[in-house]
């Protein structure tokens, strides 16, 4: 059974976005697991979080804050990204990929307000 946020493109983009940045800092070093590894997943996982949240909310209000939380989640991690390329965590490719996603993303959630 499929839940109605799941049923929408973006949140299945915000979705695959969360499994990669998971992935590519799996291959961070230990240290790093409670420290940058940590905040990037927080982050990665809070953008479909807040857009299935926003699903369910009933005033169009509650539903573009939502939609914010997500898009400012992305924004904290293309810096994260950022970092962890200068840091040598992962490669420019790596660091491009993940901050092309987060701004499709982000795009997609703009759109969605503007249709609501």
């Amino acid at each position: 059974m499929e839940e109605r946020f799941q049923q929408l493109l973006v949140w299945q983009k915000a979705h695959h976005f969360a499994l990669d940045v998971y992935r590519t800092t799996g291959q961070f070093p230990r240290q790093e697991q409670f420290g940058l590894v940590s905040q990037m997943r927080r982050a990665a996982m809070s953008a479909p979080s807040n857009i299935a949240e926003g699903t369910e909310r009933s005033s169009i209000k509650d539903r573009r804050h939502f939609h914010e939380m997500a898009r400012t989640s992305l924004e904290e991690l293309k810096y994260q990204c950022i970092l962890a390329k200068d840091l040598g965590y992962f490669s420019e490719s790596d660091a491009h990929r993940l901050i092309a996603q987060a701004k499709e993303v982000g795009k997609m959630l703009r759109g969605l307000d503007r249709s609501l």
